[in-house]
């Protein structure tokens, strides 16, 4: 049973293949198009499709498009009603539903050779709540909560999974929506609707709550695992702040005061479902998911033993949702995702390839794990790019910006590489073993999807990913799982005393995470970052910007000490499609 699952008519368009349940593919268009979020989530442009994705997903398995049994939508226009109906302010939803009813024959138009009869659609939510129920390990009898901006008619569900068997409980029709709510909040603080809630949820920690009686009268939960939550009247609240303008107390308490909100809403939704199922564990997809903070109230406070979230919570995980969710129902049992690192990647010699194409001097240190260490004691800001790309928005040790943890000024330091706002924290990595005794919070968690608190004597060692509010949004490293991030961990504590490294994302700004060798040389030329480890190889500032003069390395930027088997590298050019 070869299923490749679609998301494409909001935004974060993807896909992925799934094969006799397994999870083979993943990847998001942004990292192919280098669109952030791949389009903007209006109706002019729910036409556009995961085009690069699609054809990725597939020649990694070595398929044609004929060769699937099904494409499967992670959207079904029939479910929804008009927009004016739901109380929506969306006069061009019609359109929406059009491109989405059409979406067999452009998938056809995308993959010829594909039968647009091969294409099914599935619910919006099904698909996430798929996403997380299906993925998980040890989530075979569970309870998955869903929760974003909007689907077809409803903003939420609650379901549980039996065995191959996925049941609805409740949903919440629309206007009310937890999602809309907070992106209403993120556009009138002057950041971008769908695409910058996290840094709603960074400000919140610099706020107090002393709004939460008079949000209370917009958004609360029903107490029938449902929710109202539409109409705040934001201006009444604190001005609208524009884009170029200093954030103020007053948006950082309106922050606060809806990140409270949203947390008591949740909590009041999850001992619902738990008062129906009884399970031990909870999984969670949707936008919403993503909010760390709320995710671990939920597991602190909540009645379930233990929470999963899908790493790729947003819509881009309904494209891995909905092909797990058919490959369910067609009989063939879906495993648990082998991890986040589902995208693309490249063997050692088209790494060396791409370095010689573009005449940068690198070299082949012994091992790039000591070497990075190494760096990083010195306090240098490492690019690190090695293995299969992450599918989701968060770094996990595949394409990742390190730095130091120890010295404070480094967060401001890496804000001003990306472009990010001060306010913003960034991340520690850790291995699992170790996470206990600095960080408190669910454990493992190797997806960065909770806060932990950090242990008090531990803060002034690590000042650089310690939030204002004490708090840290932590990767655990499994060392099975990732050998060479576990090994670089213990080689910089050897040189330090500090089992922690600074994790933030391989990008800069308003640019999706970067994805292939291309797009981490651009990165690592146009920002201030001292090393880039790339596969087994280092590429140094210092030597990438040498003017002029013989320094060492060859004419096609070879270092004469790279210890590359041959000596002379590969002859085949960079491989453009980054296929193996």
């Amino acid at each position: 049973m070869r299923v490749l699952g679609i998301n494409a008519l909001f935004h974060d368009p993807a896909a992925a293949l799934v094969i006799d349940g397994v999870t083979v593919a993943a990847a998001e268009e942004e990292r192919f198009s280098r669109r952030k979020h791949g389009k903007r989530p209006v109706p002019f442009s729910a036409w556009e499709l995961p085009e690069q994705a699609a054809r990725w997903c597939l020649s990694r398995a070595g398929l044609r498009p004929a060769d699937l049994d099904a494409v499967v939508y992670a959207y079904d226009p029939e479910l929804a009603l008009p927009a004016e109906t739901m109380g929506l302010n969306d006069p061009w939803d019609n359109l929406r539903q059009a491109y989405a009813r059409s979406a067999p024959g452009f998938l056809a138009t995308a993959l010829p050779g594909l039968d647009p009869a091969a294409v099914r659609f599935v619910g919006h939510h099904m698909a996430h709540a798929a996403s997380s129920a299906f993925a998980a390990e040890g989530a075979e009898t569970s309870s998955v909560l869903v929760l974003d901006g909007r689907g077809e008619r409803a903003s939420h569900l609650a379901a549980r999974r039996v065995g191959d068997h996925l049941e609805p409980l409740r949903a919440q029709n629309l206007p009310e929506s937890l999602g809309l709510v907070y992106e209403d909040l993120t556009d009138h603080l002057g950041f971008l609707r769908s695409s910058d809630e996290f840094k709603v949820m960074a400000l919140a920690s610099h706020g107090t709550p002393r709004m939460l009686g008079e949000l209370r009268r917009y958004v609360h939960p029903t107490g029938d695992g449902g929710f109202v939550a539409h109409g705040v009247p934001w201006s009444e609240l604190c001005p609208r702040r524009a884009p170029d303008e200093p954030w103020t107390q007053e948006h950082a308490d309106v922050a606060a005061s809806t990140q409270a909100v949203l947390e008591e809403t949740l909590l009041d939704l999850v001992r619902w479902l738990h008062g129906r199922t009884h399970d031990d564990v909870l999984t969670l997809a949707g936008g919403v998911a993503l909010n760390c903070v709320a995710n671990a109230r939920i597991a602190r406070e909540g009645p379930f033993g233990r929470v999963w979230v899908q790493p790729a919570a947003g819509d881009a995980g309904t494209a891995l949702g909905a092909a797990l969710l058919h490959s369910a129902e067609s009989g063939a049992s879906p495993s648990p995702m082998p991890g986040a690192d589902l995208g693309r990647d490249w063997t050692d010699a088209e790494l060396a390839s791409w370095l010689k194409t573009a005449a940068v001097p690198f070299e082949r240190p012994p091992d790039i794990a000591v070497t990075v260490a190494e760096a990083l004691a010195d306090n240098a800001v490492v690019a690190w790019f090695q293995g299969r790309s992450e599918f989701g928005p968060r770094a996990l040790g595949h394409r990742s910006l390190l730095a130091h943890p120890g010295h404070a000024g480094n967060l401001e330091r890496l804000n001003d590489i990306k472009g990010r706002e001060q306010f913003r924290p960034v991340a520690p990595m850790v291995l699992t073993e170790r996470s206990a005794e600095i960080f408190d919070g669910p454990l493992p968690s190797p997806y960065m999807l909770f806060v932990h608190d950090v242990a008090p004597e531990w803060r002034d060692r690590i000042p650089a990913v310690v939030h204002v509010d004490g708090t840290a949004r932590i990767q655990t490293v499994d060392r099975r799982q990732e050998p060479l991030v576990a090994r670089m961990l213990e080689e910089f504590e050897r040189r330090t005393g500090l089992p922690v490294v600074v994790n933030t994302s391989l990008n800069t700004a308003g640019r999706p995470m970067v994805d292939d060798p291309r797009d981490a040389l651009e990165c690592f030329g146009s920002t201030p970052v001292d090393l880039l480890a790339i596969g087994p190889f280092a590429v140094r500032r210092a030597d990438f910007f040498r003017a002029g003069g013989d320094d060492g390395t060859g004419a096609n930027g070879w270092s004469t000490g790279s210890g590359w088997a041959g000596g002379n590298g590969p002859s085949e050019g960079p491989d453009e499609s980054g296929d193996r």
